[in-house]
Order: structure tokens, then sequence, then C-alpha cells
């Protein structure tokens, strides 16, 4: 598990506080405002198929604020990011119970305007990239060499945006269609600022013998300067594979919540609310595997 966390540990599936505003929640994160500032609060939610689970994952909330802030340190020599602490405890405004509370899975960040795209970034064929790339030679509009397996490179790494959805699927969208949305000039910094990260990321990852197959990053501006905000690099919005397991038309095992996938897809269930019910040894899998990447990745 994460540090600090036992598997004995409570499960958080929602937050209440009374020192700041609730802003929102979406499938994992409660928002708040805090002064001026943001905290965003990881919870142990996960949904599948975009579907949040009635049952979360002990110690999925540490381990994506833990990589999360790993990454941001780590990267800000890239671009700018929205992080400001996340030292609870250095907090003045909230009660000794909320900290309790928030302690090892909140953020607290500069507010930005988010940008209303997803970058997202892929380094290798896989998932909906696969798929595209079989019908059509293509990825999201993106013209690939041909021949190419599942788990094949794709270098260089290309940037296949997306919209962002409030609910249900985001669909993939062209770099002309981003350039309207945001303008030509915050288009092209976001892309190769996205493009930088996933370079960078990728880099420290191999040296760990984890590849990022894809991974998916937010931007927002404060005044006029390109941050990145939500998360970063972590296994809810990047796909980990063991380096040794990677080859050309291989299935290398994923560091994230594929077991969880993988047993909804083997039942008769049409992935529409309410989701069935989570038994123990795939709720505890699921648990080992983000504790996992955060120990390869972090320590």
């Amino acid at each position: 598990m994460s540090a600090g966390q036992t598997s004995d540990s409570p499960t958080v599936l929602s937050t209440s506080l009374r020192s700041a505003e609730k802003l929102g929640a979406g499938k994992v994160r409660d928002l708040y405002r805090l002064g001026d500032d943001l905290l965003l609060v990881t919870t142990d939610r996960i949904s599948a198929f975009d579907v949040v689970m009635d049952r979360g994952i002990p110690g999925k909330g540490r381990v994506l604020t833990s990589v999360s802030a790993f990454w941001f340190a780590k990267l800000r020599h890239v671009v700018a990011n929205h992080l400001l602490s996340v030292d609870v405890d250095a907090w003045p405004e909230l009660a000794p119970d909320e900290k309790d509370q928030l302690r090892g899975r909140t953020m607290r960040c500069r507010r930005a305007r988010p940008l209303p795209v997803e970058w997202v970034v892929r380094g290798y064929l896989t998932g909906s990239g696969w798929k595209d790339y079989q019908a059509e030679g293509r990825v999201s509009g993106v013209e690939l060499p041909p021949g190419l397996q599942h788990a094949s490179r794709i270098e260089p790494a290309i940037l296949t945006p997306s919209t962002k959805a409030e609910t249900g699927h985001d669909e993939p969208i062209s770099f002309a269609q981003v350039e309207r949305l945001v303008g030509p000039a915050l288009a092209a910094r976001a892309r190769n600022a996205a493009l930088a990260l996933y370079e960078a990321g990728r880099t420290y990852a191999a040296e760990r013998g984890i590849v990022i197959a894809d991974t998916k990053f937010e931007f927002g501006t404060i005044g006029g300067e390109l941050v990145l905000i939500d998360e970063c690099l972590t296994p809810d919005s990047s796909r980990f594979w063991p380096a040794d397991e990677v080859r050309p038309g291989g299935k290398p095992t994923s560091f994230d919540k594929q077991v969880l996938r993988d047993w909804l897809s083997g039942l008769d269930w049409n992935k529409q609310p309410p989701p069935p019910p989570l038994p123990d040894e795939v709720v505890e899998r699921t648990a080992r595997t983000y504790a996992d990447i955060e120990a390869r990745l972090c320590r």
C-alpha cells in the first residue's frame, strides 16, 4: 500500500468539510474552495466504463495524490503546474478533524481557468488507438505507418486530443478543432507542453523498468500563463506497463484498474448504473496494483 496506508485503513468514498466550500464532485475527486485556492481531494472511488462503483479501493486516493505530487515536483521545469502543497497540517484554515480526513489525499492548488480539452499523448499502440488503427490505419486522424501491431512503439509520440465530457465518454477531436476552441497560439503551447511532459515522464519511467504507453494531461491558464492542472501521470490517467513485457504483438500487464475492467467485462452487465457488487479479491488485487506502481516510480 502507499506510505502510511494499511490494508485495513478505511475506504473514503466521500468527504465533507465545514471550513471550505464544496464546489463539486467528480468520479474520483471532491473539489473545494479554500480562500483563494482549491483543494483537490482524491477519494477512493473507482469508476469503469464511466460508471462509479459502489465500493472503493483502499489506499487509491492516497496513491493518486502521492504519484501526482511526485510528478508535479519532478516535471515543473517542463511547464508550470497548479500544485501549492500537500501538507494539510500547514493549512490553519482547517479544523483538526478535517485535516485527519484530508491527510495524504489532498492537493492545495492555485485556481486556474481550465482549457476544454483532454491532451492525450500516445507513445504505444493500444486501447482505442489500436482499434482505430486496425480499422483505418490512423489514430484520431493521425496517419501511422502500415504493419504496426498491438503494443508497437509510436515514434515520435502523437497527440490525439479529445473533448472534456462532464458525463459519458470524451470524444476525439482534430487539432484544428482544438485551435478553434482555445486559439492557435495557446493550442500550440499546450501541445508542445504535453509532448514534452510525456517524453520526460517516459524517460524517467524507463529507468524504473516501466513503459508509459499513453497518458492524458489537462491544462489551464493563470494570468495568461499555461499551467498543468488536475493530475499528472497517475494510474488513472495513464497506462503503465512492465518494460520486460512490452513487444510488438504482446499484451503487457497494466498497472491500473484493468483488473476491474477485465472482471466487469466477463459479466452479463450492460455497463450502466447500478454497478455490480465488487468481490473482495477484485478490490484487493486492484489496490495492490495501484500501490505497486507508486512503489516502482516514486521510491
